[in-house]
């Protein structure tokens, strides 16, 4: 151990689980996916009573109705003495890794685990079977329970038609984005399909992906009764695949333990650096809609506090929810478009469990890290609307100063002045961004967030066929537009 200091957290076992369990009374339910993760990450390192020694097992909340999985996969394993911590959503992903680590690298613990899953798969069979997809019962509540300040969704957005739901929150940012770039529409849309092609390609080759099927771009692009409209421009193929039963474990500990313990060094993984932004403001205050400075801060801050420039990294994984969440964090981390963003297939593909995608995507980050020596890689994490932003630096090598952690949030506030939004009133505005929202094959109206003379905004809708076809051709972005009784249009 030469060189590293004994309390240097390193990941030293992964385990990842899926299962296509068709028959929901044979599938296993969410918290049994996670145990057996955990297993699989102790037998991994070659140390499988390790996952008994855990101080410390997070969980981010899932789609199920646990009230502490982290004391149930405990009792599992064996690790009675472990502190239960439950994340609900809404808190990065990221966060619970480089809390971890921090702990590790402080010496206030030697060991934790950190390990999330889903089983909508068996929930969706179930419920075409007409059956229930019971769940185990379990009273008691976690050591811990992290919550996040609440999810910051103006009521003027969700009355906007925008609904409840990010797919439309996400189209409308992509607008904007688009517009910056200076691409036309259909150009766009070309682009976008291309490059979700791409990792089709990838998750193909990913042998723990949901779906291992290549996709052509055409398929990608344009509405079928397979693939429906969700909200301009993004179909069901651009989007996040909820409806899977998978889980991942990642086993931490410290340098010392991993050595006393015997576990080889060619499984040790390395992080070098964890950094998040947690400031929050609703899409509609924010200054630039094609631009996310906590992002851009945050990555900055971990490869710098890593030793590495983006042109170093090995491997990237770019949080793919939906696609301007990649093409923002690969804008503001200056990742050019000529390497893969990601190395699962991204989560329409690779399968995006509802709040641990963060932890598949770091588990199979270490498989190819361990596989090319020297190597680093970063995987990156989104919560709520692009509200949060995190980042994980992992390296095959320990890095120049150990594991650094940075809350980078108070720069990212002080860059992000909010813009007043307010309802709207008769006369003219400029559109900032727009999208038309869809149901079940249907256009349900076009909504813009547009800019006001006074320099407030607001945001419009319209119920016009004729000018949501305009709006799916044209380039609309700043672009002035009429006001009136709530409805928008254009001459």
């Amino acid at each position: 151990m030469k060189g590293i200091d004994p309390r240097t957290p390193v990941l030293v076992g992964i385990g990842i689980v899926e299962q296509k369990e068709k028959d929901p009374a044979k599938a296993r339910e969410a918290v049994q996916l996670m145990i057996d993760a955990v297993r699989a990450a102790g037998a991994d390192c070659g140390a499988p009573l390790l996952p008994a020694e855990a101080q410390r097992i997070c969980v981010p909340q899932g789609l199920w109705g646990y009230a502490d999985p982290a004391r149930m996969i405990a009792r599992a394993i064996g690790a009675e003495g472990a502190r239960t911590v439950y994340a609900k959503v809404g808190i990065l992903q990221q966060t619970l890794i480089g809390d971890a680590c921090a702990r590790i690298a402080a010496g206030e613990i030697e060991t934790a685990i950190v390990v999330g899953g889903e089983a909508r798969f068996r929930a969706l069979q179930a419920q075409i079977a007409g059956t229930e997809a019971a769940e185990t019962p379990f009273d008691g509540s976690p050591d811990e329970v992290l919550t996040p300040q609440e999810e910051l969704q103006l009521a003027l957005e969700i009355d906007s038609g925008l609904g409840m739901m990010p797919v439309g929150y996400y189209a409308l940012v992509e607008s904007a984005f688009r517009a910056a770039q200076g691409l036309g529409v259909a150009e766009h849309r070309d682009r976008l399909a291309a490059m979700y092609s791409r990792f089709s390609e990838i998750a193909a080759d990913n042998p723990h992906a949901w779906k291992r099927e290549r996709f052509a771009a055409a398929e990608i692009r344009d509405a079928t009764p397979r693939n429906r409209m969700l909200a301009f421009p993004y179909t069901r193929l651009h989007n996040t695949s909820w409806n899977v039963d998978q889980a991942a474990a990642l086993l931490l500990c410290s340098a010392a333990r991993a050595e006393a313990l015997g576990i080889a060094r060619s499984r040790w993984v390395f992080p070098r650096a964890s950094t998040e932004s947690n400031h929050m403001l609703a899409l509609s205050e924010r200054p630039a809609l094609h631009r996310l400075p906590g992002a851009r801060i945050a990555g900055q801050r971990a490869l710098e506090l890593s030793g590495l420039a983006p042109t170093a990294l090995d491997f990237v994984e770019l949080y793919s929810c939906f696609p301007v969440a990649v093409e923002l964090y690969a804008a503001e981390l200056g990742i050019p478009a000529d390497r893969d963003w990601t190395v699962t297939g991204g989560m329409p593909f690779a399968g995006g469990p509802l709040n641990n995608y963060v932890l598949q995507a770091t588990a199979r980050m270490a498989e190819l890290l361990r596989d090319k020596p020297g190597s680093s890689g970063l995987v990156s994490s989104v919560s709520g609307y692009l509200t949060k932003q995190g980042f994980g630096v992992w390296s095959a090598e320990s890095g120049p100063r150990g594991f650094v952690f940075a809350d980078v949030s108070e720069e990212v506030a002080a860059e992000s002045p909010p813009r007043v939004v307010v309802p709207p009133a008769d006369g003219l505005a400029r559109i900032c961004g727009y999208t038309v929202m869809y149901h079940n094959d249907q256009r349900v109206c076009g909504v813009a967030l547009l800019d006001l003379p006074d320099g407030t905004r607001t945001l419009a809708n319209t119920l016009d066929q004729a000018l949501m076809d305009r709006l799916e051709s044209e380039e609309c972005c700043q672009r002035e537009a009429r006001l009136a009784g709530g409805r928008f249009s254009l001459d």
